[in-house]
């Protein structure tokens, strides 16, 4: 039996596949991994996602610990230290085929109340057999209905939380507060000190000071990399675009200013996200020729029922995926002018692609690229992994940009949630940083049916 201080912790399949160093999270506490969890990894190993890659990584892991003490063969059912993949482990890692001969639940209820043919039931068992030894189990998993059927067992149960952020507290970069008017007029004037409100910023954070007597009555300023309060105010169209509420201003700032190389946008469907970055992007590349060209990207993830595989080489194949980027093009490029017919805004995309201004490229190729003078915007992040944001990001050569953008009300990637996925995890993470600005849009500008569902579906 296991010291009182020392907790044993059954992971399942799915906390492997969501993090390939979850193995490693646990330091000074046991670690099990029962067979049935092994069985389903080597159903994922071959898959060239990223899961099929976790999977890879999991299993490399677990023999590089069967192989530490070459000499003491069997020694995963008996334990081994995890300080070979983790030197500040003082815990065991255990992969086990089923509960102890002390378990008084494996006849009970296993195979009579829960089919042994599930691998979840399998991997339950071993935990449940852990709980009766003795032992301080805590049962580790992603799916909440397995999570639930633990509890029901009488097992303590946990999501996996690293990588993990509040969503609900989710860093906005962005502050608003009442003053008096004398402030706001003295600001404008350059005769405030504004130290006090660039202290509670993050780098390339914003605040607005509206006028306490007229709150109509405003200043919007942002903390630079420098660290100094910069008013926001700008008013020229960007490629025929105006901002049409605070936040989209405050994300545009951020979009030209080739200081900020990485952007995060975060709002609901309609708040503008992709048509800002568009919109900056144009202006970046085809008239101030900050950057080369814009790479733009997105998840290869259905929304319901997917439709089978696709004909044709990778345009094709990425034309009906791409088709949100394409409206926005269109809308940017064509406008609504009489003489701007759609036929002609179709030539105007395609002009752009084949003079290389404008790529299109899915997420599967990115890996091991590198990207320099590019600005690159990654839609629908929400539906990425930690892991993968970082891959991405690390592909960013020398005075590349990055915008992603994304709801994270809206994942269609089962193993994430608006918690865990790589795009809130970024926010997080990158705030603070001189390189880094974020903002969360809040109001929808598509249409008033579309902000209506936005509020109420």
């Amino acid at each position: 039996m296991k010291e009182n201080n020392v907790k044993t912790f059954v992971l399942d399949t799915n906390v492997l596949l969501h993090s390939a160093q979850s193995i490693e999270s646990f330091q000074d506490n046991d670690v099990v991994i029962p067979m049935a969890v092994v069985e389903e990894l080597d159903k994922f190993k071959k898959n060239s996602d990223e899961l099929g890659r976790n999977a890879r990584a999991v299993i490399r892991k677990l023999d590089q610990l069967r192989e530490a003490e070459p000499d003491k063969p069997g020694r995963l059912c008996s334990g081994v230290p995890l300080s070979a993949v983790s030197p500040t482990a003082t815990g065991k890692l255990y992969v086990l085929t089923g509960p102890g001969p002390d378990s008084s639940r494996a006849d009970s209820v296993f195979g009579d109340e829960l089919d042994l043919g599930s691998p979840d039931n399998r991997i339950l068992r071993v935990a449940c057999g852990l709980q009766d030894e003795g032992r301080k189990v805590v049962f580790i998993s992603k799916d909440i209905n397995l999570r639930l059927k633990a509890d029901a067992l009488g097992l303590r149960v946990m999501d996996f939380e690293r990588g993990k952020v509040n969503f609900s507290s989710l860093y906005s970069g962005f502050l608003a507060r009442s003053v008096p008017n004398a402030v706001v007029e003295r600001i404008y004037q350059g005769r405030e000190d504004t130290k006090p409100w660039a202290d509670q910023l993050e780098y390339n954070g914003f605040v607005m000071l509206s006028a306490e007597e007229n709150p109509k009555k405003s200043v919007l300023m942002r903390k630079t990399p420098a660290g100094e309060l910069q008013i926001v105010d700008r008013k020229d169209p960007v490629w025929n675009l105006l901002p049409r509420n605070k936040e989209q201003r405050m994300a545009l700032d951020l979009l030209l200013d080739p200081e900020v190389k990485l952007v995060t946008l975060v709002g609901g469907a309609g708040t503008g996200k992709t048509l800002l970055a568009l919109a900056a992007g144009l202006h970046c590349v085809l008239n101030a020729e900050l950057y080369d060209r814009i790479l733009v990207s997105r998840p290869i993830i259905p929304l319901g029922n997917d439709i089978g595989f696709l004909p044709g080489g990778k345009d094709a194949k990425l034309a009906g995926w791409m088709q949100p980027i394409f409206d926005n093009l269109d809308f940017l490029l064509g406008g609504e002018s009489e003489r701007n017919p759609k036929s002609s805004r179709r030539f105007s995309v395609e002009s752009l692609q084949n003079s290389h201004k404008l790529e299109l490229e899915a997420l599967t190729y990115i890996r091991g690229r590198s990207i320099p003078r590019q600005f690159v915007i990654v839609d629908e992040a929400q539906n990425l992994t930690p892991h993968e944001v970082k891959t991405i990001i690390s592909r960013c050569g020398d005075d590349t940009k990055m915008v992603l953008t994304g709801d994270p009300h809206q994942i269609d990637n089962p193993y994430l949630d608006a918690s865990s996925n790589g795009l809130s995890y970024s926010v997080e993470r990158m705030k603070g940083q001189p390189l880094f600005g974020h903002v969360t849009l809040a109001k929808s500008e598509r249409g008033h049916l579309a902000a209506l569902a936005a509020s109420l579906l």
